[in-house]
């Protein structure tokens, strides 16, 4: 009984997670839907950068304030040495004279307990010590790096450093090395573009045929499109994609590595994603009167220089 009510819980958690697998993989299933995937080079496991919008500002890093040390007093030059030597000289000798009037030695007299001598040779004692110590002080020469409370208030303002670099000027590092191998590059058509290849690429998952966008996909992506396109087939299924609108497109990132060029786009849209099946036209998946809002990430890539830009990978939010 016990071994049946393991199977049995072995089996449910397999068709759950098998359900829960299922779903994710129809959830939003336009192209890139719902998942990351293809290659951002060096830059392929870190989130990309928001851009400079009312809705995602720059948090630009600011300089921590600076906060001076606790003031510490400069102590006397070689008063230590002395006060140390003072305070070992009087403890001895109030240490003998306690042990003398407690009985165990003698007095300076040979008498016990403390009489008038040993009072005013310790008074000798001390004023000698102080003296020494004061005149020490007199001739010691005046230290240049110790300062008035006040001078130091004011020979240690502040000056703050240079801003960390934010990512604005990290975009626009970015599009300078662009322009200085490509100097017809233009932001606003790249955007332009990015919105034309976007809408290609959807026509083509829709109607399950990439050809009409091979020469804009990299091999890796070209792949991953067309394994998700045969399972499609295989399931006899078919995602439909209406009423794309295109909100916004925004560069965010723009990097050079191993002589390619990458820019990182933010596509924000909305359209109806639907699915249906091949013989019954019925919608299986998503719907056909609820629109999806969404804010992609694509990167496109190029070898260095005036040519052909590829889609190379597809991040969420």
């Amino acid at each position: 009984m016990k071994h049946t009510t393991m199977c049995t819980l072995a089996l449910a958690t397999v068709a759950l997670a098998a359900s829960m697998t299922f779903a994710a993989m129809n959830a939003e299933a336009r192209a890139g839907g719902g998942s990351s995937m293809g290659s951002r080079g060096s830059r392929s496991y870190s989130r990309p950068v928001a851009p400079p919008s009312q809705s995602s500002p720059y948090q630009q890093a600011a300089p921590q304030p600076y906060t001076p040390s606790p003031y510490q007093a400069p102590q006397p030059a070689g008063g230590g040495f002395f006060r140390n030597m003072a305070g070992g000289l009087v403890g001895g000798m109030l240490g003998g004279m306690l042990f003398r009037s407690l009985g165990f030695g003698g007095g300076w007299g040979g008498g016990g307990g403390i009489g008038l001598f040993d009072i005013l040779l310790i008074g000798g004692i001390i004023y000698f010590i102080f003296r020494m110590v004061k005149q020490r002080r007199e001739e010691a020469p005046t230290n240049p790096n110790v300062y008035d409370m006040q001078d130091y208030r004011e020979t240690a303002s502040y000056q703050p450093s240079a801003a960390y670099p934010s990512a604005a000027g990290d975009l626009a590092s970015g599009l300078a090395h662009v322009r200085q191998m490509d100097h017809g590059f233009d932001e606003q058509r790249f955007t332009d573009l990015v919105m034309d290849i976007f809408f290609k690429i959807q026509g083509a998952w829709m109607n399950r045929d990439l050809t009409p966008v091979a020469g804009l996909l990299t091999p890796e992506m070209r792949r991953i499109f067309q394994e998700d396109i045969d399972r499609l087939l295989r399931e006899h299924r078919i995602n439909r994609l209406e009423n794309i609108a295109v909100r916004s497109v925004e560069i965010s990132e723009v990097w050079q590595e191993a002589g390619q060029d990458y820019i990182t786009a933010m596509i924000y849209a909305n359209l109806l994603d639907y699915t249906t099946d091949d013989a019954t036209g019925q919608v299986v998946d998503g719907s056909k009167t609820d629109p999806v809002k969404f804010e992609e990430y694509w990167t496109f890539t190029r070898p260095v220089g005036n040519n052909p830009w590829q889609l190379s990978a597809i991040n969420q939010k």
